[in-house]
């Protein structure tokens, strides 16, 4: 009887407990709504370093999903590897009037290999769970924790995760023994450090915040993280990572760590492979030339794969395996290529990089790890420093594409590290040059032939397809070029890969019924090649500046012969737009029997005022109007 009293007690008391966390969605202050496509009810995360090769992760988070918008918010993502243990994990679904409708275990996720061509860490894993709930409002309570066997790199705490989500609370507690020391970094934050001791006697670094309102979803925002509230922490003092110790204060400090610790015993070579090297440039003098010797010599040796060796993700593969098995990753790459160049005497530094096609750098005043998941080789050629991409069986030598261009890398080198900043492709550069000659039938079929070149970014547009076989080749020019009942008859590439690389593009085409001929009378499309169907979406009342990524220039001349016996009745206006953000000039001139439409498109990359985004989408707005007109040619009498 008292041991029945006793389980009816402690039953009440976990009733109570979870009485306390009502999750109600009408709770929400309504403050808190406005553009909120989620809404953190709660969260708490804690760090803490108990030794330096054994740190705790503790997360505890509740969010409330308002629209499919805010699904994202309640996928539970976990990345883990051999240096990061989870503990455990669970987690509760609670319907709109914060009833429990569901829970779910380490069991219920999804384990899957983490790689791709940018990651550091070729052997992170990671867990995932997004719960099967479509009835809106509901609300995701989950906790985990993990284990770091490593005090190098730190999780960033970022409260707010996107800007259509709203924070009712949310706090950091960072944890460690007294005689380990911490630098930190407060980005954008409403508030600040609370320092203290706690039972333990460790040294306890916390933030809070509450109260912290979404944002409208506006197109063309500056990078989400350079608004965010963010705090960052690296170590100041001695940090072990998966047995390797070292310190650093600042960028020199750390590329000097990565280079002697991580890199430095990683790069001999068999003999035999530093005389192949000699032998396939002794004939070459020129150092720049001699290195794309010996880069295509690795391009055409090796081959990229997910590996991961050495002391975690932060450290290559040995050289000589590479030269023996023909493959690695990332770091692997590098470092064998960087081995490659020491042979023939080419100095080389070995570069981490943020990759991606947003253009991301590490935080000049602040040196950490987590800001990196890419390496790429600077060559120092006196004033004509070149980078190059080692994970590219077919990418030219010296070009980086948008994956890693116009931001700054951590060069690691004997002397230490260095900040250097990688080549920009302006818009002048960015070049898609068309030039077609088409004829048009008096009952509407188009045919000729169009020569499209492409350099600097816009290289790529076409790169992709070069792999691909002739049929699905077909079918996807088929979808970029919007022209009618098109019948590609003949079609060739051509690549230029030298530093500053070129793709030609010629098609042979007949197009059935492009013109609409009816009663003497054919109408058709001027831009034949090359149109813009898609404007930015208006905002009204915009907080966020005006950001392009990326520029570029596109030009097109179409010369039409047209059919006997019909003139041109109406043509396209000529038009001449110049912004601060890009210009745009048309114009269709009738010369003999044949109408040549000329068409100019400049997107000027930058960060502009959020006032000018409404003279961006009237100018978008107007190239889609012209883009789309129409000639009309009427039968002579």
């Amino acid at each position: 009887m008292k041991v029945l009293t006793w389980l009816i007690l402690l039953s009440a008391l976990a009733l109570s407990a979870n009485a306390q966390e009502n999750y109600d969605a009408s709770l929400i202050p309504k403050e808190l709504l406005p553009y909120a496509s989620a809404v953190i009810r709660s969260n708490d995360m804690s760090i803490e370093v108990k030794d330096l090769d054994n740190t705790y992760y503790r997360i505890k988070t509740a969010v409330t999903i308002l629209n499919k918008n805010g699904d994202d918010e309640a996928e539970i993502v976990i990345f883990h590897d051999k240096a990061n243990v989870i503990k455990n994990i669970k987690g509760l679904v609670y319907n709109q009037f914060g009833k429990p409708i569901g829970k779910f275990s380490e069991s219920d996720f999804q384990d899957d290999a983490a790689v791709s061509r940018s990651a550091l860490f070729e052997d992170t894993k990671v867990k995932h769970f997004q719960p099967a709930v479509t009835d809106y409002p509901y609300t995701v309570v989950y906790e985990y924790e993990y284990k770091s066997k490593q005090s190098l790199s730190f999780q960033d705490w970022e409260p707010k995760p996107s800007v259509d989500v709203a924070v009712e609370k949310s706090s950091y507690t960072f944890s460690c023994k007294p005689d380990f020391k911490i630098r930190y970094k407060e980005i954008n934050m409403p508030s600040h450090l609370v320092e203290g001791t706690n039972k333990q006697g460790e040294n306890t670094y916390s933030w809070q915040v509450s109260n912290l309102n979404a944002s409208k979803v506006e197109p063309y925002s500056p990078i989400y993280e350079k608004m965010s509230s963010r705090v960052k922490i690296s170590p100041a003092s001695q940090f072990n990572y998966l047995g390797v110790t070292g310190s650093f204060n600042d960028w020199n400090g750390m590329g000097k760590w990565i280079y002697d610790k991580l890199l430095s015993s990683r790069r001999a070579l068999p003999q035999s492979t530093v005389y192949r090297m000699q032998e396939i440039t002794k004939d070459i003098t020129d150092p720049k030339a001699k290195a794309k010797k010996v880069y295509e010599y690795m391009q055409g040796k090796t081959h990229y794969i997910s590996v991961q060796v050495g002391i975690g993700g932060y450290q290559p593969f040995l050289a000589s395996d590479v030269d023996a098995q023909n493959y690695g990753d990332c770091k692997a790459l590098v470092n064998y290529t960087q081995s490659l160049f020491k042979a023939v005497d080419i100095d080389s530094y070995y570069c981490i990089v943020k990759s991606g096609t947003l253009k991301r750098s590490p935080l000049t005043d602040f040196a950490s790890m987590n800001q990196f998941d890419h390496v790429i080789l600077c060559l120092p050629f006196k004033n004509d420093t070149t980078f190059l991409e080692c994970t590219s069986q077919q990418i030219p030598f010296g070009f980086l594409s948008d994956f890693t261009d116009d931001r700054d890398v951590l060069a690691c080198t004997p002397e230490g590290g260095k900040l250097m900043h990688t080549p920009k492709y302006p818009a002048k550069t960015n070049t898609q040059q068309c030039t077609a000659n088409f004829t048009l039938a008096a009952d509407g079929t188009l045919s000729g032939s169009m020569l499209t070149n492409f350099k600097g970014l816009q290289y790529d547009n076409r790169t992709y397809l070069l792999t691909e076989p002739p049929k699905e080749q077909v079918k996807i020019l088929q979808k970029i070029y919007a022209i009618n009942n098109l019948d590609i008859e003949k079609f060739d590439f051509k690549e230029d890969k030298n530093i500053h690389p070129s793709l030609t593009e010629t098609i042979k085409l007949t197009a059935p019924d492009y013109g609409s001929a009816v009663n003497g009378k054919i109408d058709f499309l001027a831009n034949a090649t090359n149109r813009k169907d898609n404007t930015p979406r208006e905002v009204r009342n915009r907080h966020y500046d005006l950001y392009i990524n990326t520029g570029y220039t596109d030009e097109d001349e179409i010369t039409y012969t047209l059919p006997k016996g019909y003139h041109v009745d109406m043509r396209p206006a000529s038009i001449s737009l110049e912004k601060p953000f890009g210009n745009f000039s048309v114009s269709a001139t009738v010369v003999g029997n044949q109408l040549i439409y000329k068409r100019k498109l400049q997107i000027i990359d930058g960060t502009y005022s959020k006032d000018l985004y409404q003279a961006f989408v009237d100018f978008y707005q107007s190239v889609s109007e012209t883009d789309n007109s129409n000639v009309t040619l009427i039968k002579d009498n």
